[in-house]
């Protein structure tokens, strides 16, 4: 776990091996093997990793104006991948002018041509509902339901209901749904399928996989 912090320049973690999430004020990003999480320049942000082996690229802000103002998670193409491993072992004063820079400009383009992928959800910036979320993202629970929510929020179902979706975007229960497959990502290196959809309570592994592929486009195996 690396407690809150921000770095002065943008930052590009790579997870070469295991998952990570990474929390900001504003949202969770789950970044599974051989994708990147892009990390603002004063961005407040913890990681927590499991079994993860990382590259760190930090970047001065006035080379990558196009950079995002908010976390993104992208796939890494096996050419950007081999880029990064190399950049991974250059000085910090590596020679700008010479094949280090060269590299590192390429980098830069690669970078570029990302394309984000959904791997996060909102977190919202009051309480108690910025509690509950977070609470629930360290330990997703099936059980847990929006009468549970409310009750703990002090407000009626229905209000709770409303005001949740007006923070986040989308109903309570979708978002424990989405942060529950989130969770998947990063026990699928570690476990079989049939575990992870019985850990999480999905009522069988055809469930589980039915609705990781809705959730993410590609079926669990492709995060393994």
């Amino acid at each position: 776990m690396l407690a809150r912090h921000a770095h002065r320049r943008a930052q590009l973690l790579y997870g070469a091996r295991g998952a990570m999430q990474v929390a900001t004020d504003d949202g969770s990003w789950t970044v599974p093997a051989h994708r990147a999480v892009l990390i603002p320049p004063g961005t407040m942000h913890e990681v927590s990793m499991d079994s993860v082996t990382t590259w760190s690229l930090y970047i001065e802000p006035d080379a990558v104006p196009w950079w995002p103002s908010r976390c993104i998670v992208a796939e890494i193409s096996p050419l950007l991948r081999e880029l990064l491993r190399t950049a991974n072992g250059f000085a910090a004063d590596y020679d700008m002018a010479g094949r280090d820079g060269t590299v590192v400009d390429l980098i830069l383009h690669e970078l570029r041509e990302l394309t984000p992928t959904a791997l996060s959800v909102s977190l919202p910036s009051d309480e108690p509902f910025r509690s509950l979320c977070r609470e629930y993202l360290a330990g997703p629970d099936s059980a847990v339901s929006n009468e549970a929510w409310a009750r703990a929020a002090n407000r009626s179902v229905r209000t709770f209901d409303r005001q949740f979706s007006a923070r986040t975007g989308t109903s309570p229960a979708a978002w424990r749904s989405r942060a529950r497959l989130l969770a998947s990502l990063r026990l699928l290196p570690a476990m079989t399928v049939t575990d992870v959809s019985a850990r999480l309570g999905y009522a069988s592994p055809a469930a589980f996989t039915a609705a990781f592929t809705r959730a993410f486009g590609a079926p669990p195996s492709r995060y393994l």
